[in-house]
This record gives C-alpha cells, structure tokens and sequence, in this order.
C-alpha cells in the first residue's frame, strides 16, 4: 500500500508507540487520527508534530471500551478524510500484579484490561472493515506483545489479552479477506513510559540495561523500533495477512 494521502486512525497516539507510528506515518504523507482517552494535552502536541511534518491530523478522544465511542471516531474519520484505509490497534492498559498474587489480580483488574485490549481491537477493526471491504482494500496493524506468546509479563490478565489479540488476528485475517490484510507486531520490551512504571522500575536505567544484554542485539527496543515494523505491515508487505512480528531484539532466543 502506498500511504501518501492515505488515512490513518492509530488508538492509543498521544503517547509511545502509537505518537512514534503517527509521526512515522506522516513522514510517508498519510492523513492520520489521533486517538487518546486521557491524555489530551500529549495527543495535541502529537497532532501538533504531525501537522509540522505537513500531514494533516484529527484529534479524537474515544475510550475503545466503548463501542458507541468508537463508531463515533470512525465517522469522524470518514467525515474529515473521506476514508479509512488503515487501522493500528496500538491501545492498551495494564496493571502489575506479581503472578503468584491470584487474589491481588481482581476482577475489576480482569474485567477492564479484557475491554480495552481485547474488545477495543474488536470495536475498531468491526468499525473500520465494512468501509474498507466498499472500498476494496485496507490494512489492520494490531499491537500484541512477547507477553502473549510467552505468558510472561506485566499480569496475568495481561498476557491473556494479549495473546487474544494474536488470536483475533488470525481470525481478522481469514474473516476480512481479501480486501483487508490484518497483521500483528508482538514487541518486546520497550523504552516507554510505561515500564518506567513497573514496581521493580526504581532503577530504570539497571533494568533497561539488564533487558539489553538478555538480547542478541545488545539493546532495548524503542517506540520508533515498533512504528517501523507496524509500516512495514502497511507498506512492504502486500501478500502478507495473518502473521505476528516479534520485535525484541532476538531476546525470546534466550535459553
């Protein structure tokens, strides 16, 4: 697919690996959708930087939990670009719950990382395909992560939905076909915010170096590392449907 002039909705831009997709995006001349549910003043700046790049941006807030929220954002899309003609399912949350904590992982836990990593990526790609099959071609990008292959990870729950979403792109790509292409880039670990996070974080430096030397290519995996790979889909990958991209530096080769 050639993206100059393309629309684009990512979920989850304002911030990490969906503003470093944006950005990437814009530079190849794609129209794009700014999606956030809490973070306004990054998804402006975010549009702010892809509009300098000279793309055009929207800016929409939607929560992808809710299915009326995201119908919505989809017409603004199509209202403002005239088409959709690729998703990223970049969205997502989590919470760190040491495994062996079964009562700490709680069903409220359970019940809102299922509707936003799971059902999210079912709201967006069952709003987007109907458009894209009239049109007669269009591509999904979802965002997995190693968690959901190797059932290591942040929690439970998370790994789960994660390897849900290596599910639902299988069943995407069969479901879609074959005016949409559904692929999946399954990151490692990643120099983001969101680790920094982690509650063995205090030394976020010794744990990113830790990381790095546990992979072939001696370092972290950074948010543009993943935008590359999601392009790549979109871009360089015509023939490609149905498959999951591990980007993580080598490190699931660890003994």
């Amino acid at each position: 697919m050639e993206t100059s002039g393309k629309a684009a909705i990512i979920t989850g831009s304002a911030v990490g690996v969906g503003r470093a997709t944006a950005l990437e995006l814009a530079r190849r001349g794609a129209k794009v959708v700014i999606n956030y549910s809490r973070s306004e003043a990054e998804a402006l700046q975010t549009a702010a930087d892809v509009e300098a790049l000279g793309a055009e941006a929207l800016v929409v807030r939607a929560d992808i939990s809710q299915d009326d929220q995201v119908r919505d954002m989809v017409r603004q899309a199509l209202d403002r670009f005239g088409s959709v003609d690729v998703l990223v399912n970049n969205a997502a949350i989590t919470r760190f719950v040491d495994f062996r904590d079964l009562e700490g992982l709680t069903e409220e836990m359970w019940d809102r990382i299922l509707a936003v990593n799971v059902k999210g990526v079912f709201f967006c790609s069952r709003a987007v395909v109907p458009h894209m099959k009239e049109q007669g071609s269009g591509c999904i990008v979802n965002i997995s992560s190693v968690a959901g292959i190797t059932g290591a990870g942040s929690s439970i729950a998370y790994c789960a939905s994660k390897a849900a979403v290596i599910n639902l792109t299988l069943a995407f790509a069969r479901t879609f076909a074959p005016e949409v292409r559904v692929n999946c880039v399954a990151p490692g670990f990643i120099d983001t915010r969101w680790h920094s996070a982690r509650p063995e974080a205090t030394d976020y430096e010794g744990l990113k170096q830790r990381v790095a030397l546990g992979t072939p290519l001696a370092r972290v995996c950074t948010a543009a590392d993943i935008a590359q790979a999601v392009v790549s889909f979109i871009e360089g990958a015509d023939f490609a449907t149905g498959q999951t991209l591990v980007v993580d530096g080598g490190g699931l080769m660890r003994p």
